[in-house]
C-alpha cells in the first residue's frame, strides 16, 4: 500500500494555536451540535443525548470533536495540568420497576474511541487487560447505579467515584448533596429518571478535584460532595478529548445527557435550564391495577374498532372498491397500499409534506393513519399505461430486497396512470444535502463519512452478489444516499435499477445515470454492469473525501473539471491530501482518508477490468486486505484523464443519449445541468 502522508506538522501548528485560546463550549441540548457519537444518538426533536437504551451489554459514547489543550505552556517551569471546570445535566431512567444499570462517566481521554473496551462495570472505557495501566492517561468521574466493581472500595450502588486509569475509584461517595449552611446530606437517587445537575472542578494550582451534584432545580451547593487532592499533571496529556461514555450489562438503563458546559482556566458557564430537553419517561409500571385497566381499555378499543371496521366496510370501502378495477399483474404484486390511506398519510399530497423532487416524480413524507408509521411516498405521474406496467413488473422483485444499508420499498399503489411507491422514511435527508450543507458550524465528521461509505459498499455487495438475482443500481450518487437517525447511509432510488440472473449479462443498451458518475465504457457501449456501479461508487468515495461534487467548479481556470481528474493531479504532484474537504479542518484519520482517496481512484479507473469488485472494496475498507494503489494509479497519466474528460463532455452535444433537464438544454450547459441531469431509457 502506498506510503501515508504525515500531518504531524499541521497537528503541531493546530496544538500551538489551540493552546493560545480560551477553550470553552456550552451545549443547551444537542440538536445543533457535531459531537462524535459511537453507539449514542440524539433524540429528535427534543435534543436529548441518549448514550444507551434499555438493551443489555451495549456501549455508547459522545465526545466534543476538537482536542483540548490541557497544559499551560507559557510558564518556563515544569508544566502543570491547567485548571478546568465542567457542568452537565443528566438523567438515568430504569426501563422497569426493578433496578437497572450500569452507569456512565465524564471522561478526559487522549482519544475519542476505546478499542477493546468492555461493557458493564468497565463503562465502555477500559477492559480487564488495561484496567489500572498508567499508560491509559484517563481521568473519569463515574456515576454508577450498581454495587461493585471487584467488591473493593466501590461496593455501594448509587454512588459517584473519581477514577484515574482504572475502574477502582480513588475516591467514592454515595450520591448526595450538602444542604447549604449545614452538614446535613440528602441522598440523590441517580436512577430516579429526574434531571440531576453535576459539577466537576479541578484546581491546577491546589491540585484539587471537587465533585458536586444536586437536583436540577436546586442551586449549586457551597460544599462539594467530594474534594480530593489529586495531581492530574502526570495523568493528562497535552491534548485531551472531553466527553461521556456509558454502558449496560446484565442490567440496563437509559442514560441521557441533557446539557453540557466546559471551560479551561475558568468556571464553566451555567446552562440555560429553560432550553434543556426533558428526559423521556421510559418507566413502565408493573402495578396489577394498571395492568387490569390496560386490559379493559384494550378490550373496549378492540370492540370499538371492530364496529367501526364493519361500518367502514359496509358504507365506504365496498362503494369505493367497485370503481377500482384491478388488472392481472396488480394481483400478483405484493404490498399494495390503498390510495385513500396514502392520500390521508400525506395530507392530500400537500406541498407542506413535499421532501424531494426527482426525475421520476415528487416525494412526500407521510404518516400511515392506522399504524402511525412514517413513510416516504414517491408519486410518479404522466406515465403511459405500458410504462407503468413495465415498472410494476419489477416491484415484485425489488420489493423483496432487504438490507440495512438500502432504503426498503414497502409497497406500491396504482391509481389511473399514477404509480405511488412507498418507502421507509429516512429522517436526515440525503448525503449530498448534508455533505454540501451551507449551515454554519455544521460539518459531517470524518467518522460518520467513513462509516457511511462502508455501509453503502455493503449495500452494493448485497445487490451485486448476495441477493437471489444480480441488481445493477445504475444511479449510485450522493443524492441517492439517505442518512438515517443513527447516521448510517442507505442507498435508495431504484428507478433505474435492472435485474438479471447470476452468471448472465445485462442486455440493457441505453445510457442511463447522472452526469459525472457515468463510466466511460457505458457511454461507448450503453451496457450497464456491476463494474459501472463500482465506477459511480468510486466517484461517491471522492465526493465524501473532497467535499465536492463530481464536477469541480472551484478551479483556477474557467470551466469545469471532473473530480476524478482533479484528484489524480493532486496525487501526481505528491499532495493528494490537498484534495481533502477543507471543512474537515484536518480532523480525520490520515490512513483512512488516503485509503478512501486511493480506493476512489481505483474504483473510477477508466478501464473496467482494473476496477475491484464490491466484495474486494468491502475487504479494503474493513482493513482485511491492503489496497494496490500505487501500481494501479501509476498506469493512468493526466493525458488519459484529459482524453476521458474531453470525450465525456463532447458526448453531451450528440444525440447518443437522451438527457432530462430541469432548467437547461443540451445546447447550452449550465452548472445546474451538471447537478440535476439524468439520462432515462
Amino acid at each position: 500500500m502506498a506510503a501515508y502522508i504525515s500531518l504531524a506538522s499541521l497537528l503541531s501548528l493546530f496544538t500551538v494555536f489551540a493552546a493560545s485560546q480560551s477553550v470553552k463550549f456550552v451545549y443547551n441540548g444537542f440538536n445543533e451540535t457535531n459531537l462524535t457519537l459511537v453507539g449514542a444518538t440524539v433524540i429528535r426533536p427534543s435534543g436529548a443525548l441518549k448514550l444507551t437504551n434499555k438493551s443489555h451489554h451495549v456501549i455508547g459514547s459522545a465526545f466534543h470533536p476538537i482536542p483540548i489543550p490541557m497544559f499551560n505552556t507559557s510558564s518556563s517551569a515544569a508544566p502543570n495540568a491547567s485548571s478546568f471546570s465542567t457542568s452537565f445535566v443528566f438523567a438515568i431512567v430504569s426501563p422497569s420497576s426493578s433496578k437497572g444499570g450500569f452507569g456512565f462517566a465524564f471522561t478526559l481521554a487522549p482519544a475519542m474511541q476505546f478499542p477493546g473496551a468492555q461493557d458493564g462495570h468497565y463503562l465502555g472505557i477500559l477492559n480487564e487487560t488495561n484496567d489500572g495501566d498508567s499508560s491509559n492517561h484517563i481521568f473519569m468521574v463515574e456515576f454508577d447505579t450498581v454495587a461493585g466493581f471487584k467488591m473493593d472500595s466501590d461496593t455501594q450502588g448509587n454512588h459517584i467515584g473519581i477514577n484515574i486509569n482504572n475502574m477502582n475509584p480513588n475516591a467514592s461517595e454515595p450520591a448526595a448533596y450538602f444542604v447549604n449552611g449545614t452538614n446535613k446530606k440528602r441522598e440523590v437517587p441517580l436512577e430516579s429518571g429526574k434531571a440531576i445537575y453535576a459539577w466537576i472542578d479541578y484546581d491546577g494550582v491546589k491540585k484539587l478535584v471537587n465533585v458536586t451534584i444536586a437536583p436540577v432545580d436546586f442551586p449549586k451547593p457551597s460544599r462539594p460532595l467530594m474534594s480530593e487532592s489529586i495531581d492530574l499533571s502526570p495523568v493528562l496529556k497535552n491534548r485531551m478529548y472531553a466527553g461521556f461514555s456509558a454502558a449496560t450489562g446484565q442490567k440496563a438503563s437509559f442514560h441521557y445527557i441533557l446539557g453540557w458546559s466546559f471551560r479551561v482556566n475558568g468556571m464553566a458557564d451555567r446552562l440555560n435550564l429553560s432550553r434543556l430537553p426533558i428526559p423521556p419517561n421510559e418507566t413502565k409500571s408493573s402495578s396489577k391495577i394498571q395492568i387490569k385497566k390496560a386490559l379493559i381499555a384494550t378490550f373496549c378499543a378492540v370492540v370499538v374498532l371492530f364496529l367501526l371496521g364493519t361500518l367502514f366496510t359496509v358504507f365506504i370501502y365496498r362503494p369505493t372498491k367497485q370503481f377500482e378495477v384491478l388488472e392481472d399483474w396488480e394481483l400478483d404484486c405484493p404490498h399494495r397500499f390503498r390510495y385513500r390511506d396514502l392520500n390521508t398519510a400525506t395530507k392530500g399530497f400537500k406541498d407542506s409534506e413535499l421532501i424531494g423532487v426527482g426525475g421520476f416524480g415528487k416525494v412526500y413524507k407521510g404518516v400511515l393513519p392506522n399504524t402511525g408509521a412514517e413513510i416516504a411516498v414517491k408519486k410518479i405521474s404522466n406515465n403511459s399505461v405500458q410504462g407503468i406496467r413495465e415498472f410494476a413488473a419489477e416491484i415484485e422483485s425489488l420489493g423483496r430486497l432487504r438490507h440495512k444499508h438500502l432504503v426498503n420499498l414497502q409497497g406500491w399503489c396504482k391509481r389511473k396512470n399514477d404509480l405511488l411507491l412507498v418507502y421507509d422514511y429516512i429522517p436526515n435527508g440525503s448525503l449530498a444535502s448534508i455533505l454540501f450543507s451551507t449551515k454554519k458550524n455544521f460539518v459531517l465528521s470524518w467518522e460518520h463519512r467513513f462509516n457511511i461509505v462502508k455501509g453503502i459498499a455493503a449495500g452494493l455487495l448485497y445487490l451485486h452478489e448476495e441477493w437471489e438475482q444480480v441488481v445493477i443500481h445504475r444511479d449510485v450518487k450522493s443524492s441517492n444516499v439517505l442518512i438515517d437517525a443513527d447516521m448510517n447511509g442507505r442507498l435508495g432510488d431504484f428507478g433505474l435499477a435492472r435485474l438479471y440472473d447470476h452468471g448472465k449479462h445485462s442486455h440493457t443498451t441505453h445510457v442511463v445515470g447522472t452526469i459525472g458518475y457515468i463510466a466511460p465504457e457505458l457511454i461507448q457501449t450503453g451496457k450497464a454492469s456491476k463494474s459501472s456501479d463500482v465506477f459511480a461508487y468510486g466517484v461517491l468515495l471522492l465526493e465524501v473525501a473532497c467535499g465536492r461534487g463530481p464536477i469541480v467548479h472551484e478551479v483556477p481556470d474557467p470551466g469545469h473539471v471532473i473530480l476524478v481528474n482533479w484528484v489524480i493531479e493532486c496525487l501526481q504532484m505528491g499532495r493528494i491530501l490537498d484534495a481533502v474537504d477543507p471543512k474537515l479542518n484536518s480532523m480525520y484519520v490520515v490512513e483512512e482518508m488516503e485509503l478512501v482517496l486511493g480506493l476512489g481512484l481505483i474504483c473510477s479507473h477508466p478501464k473496467p477490468e482494473t476496477r475491484p469488485t464490491m466484495r474486494e472494496v468491502t475487504r479494503y475498507l474493513n482493513g482485511d486486505e491492503p489496497v494496490p494503489i500505487s501500481n494501479t494509479i501509476s498506469s493512468v497519466d493526466s493525458r488519459q484523464f484529459d482524453d476521458i474528460t474531453t470525450r465525456f463532455l463532447d458526448v453531451l452535444s450528440t444525440d447518443m443519449i437522451t438527457t432530462s433537464y430541469r432548467s437547461s438544454s443540451i445546447g447550452k450547459m449550465s452548472s445546474s445541468s451538471f447537478d440535476s441531469a439524468r439520462q432515462l431509457d
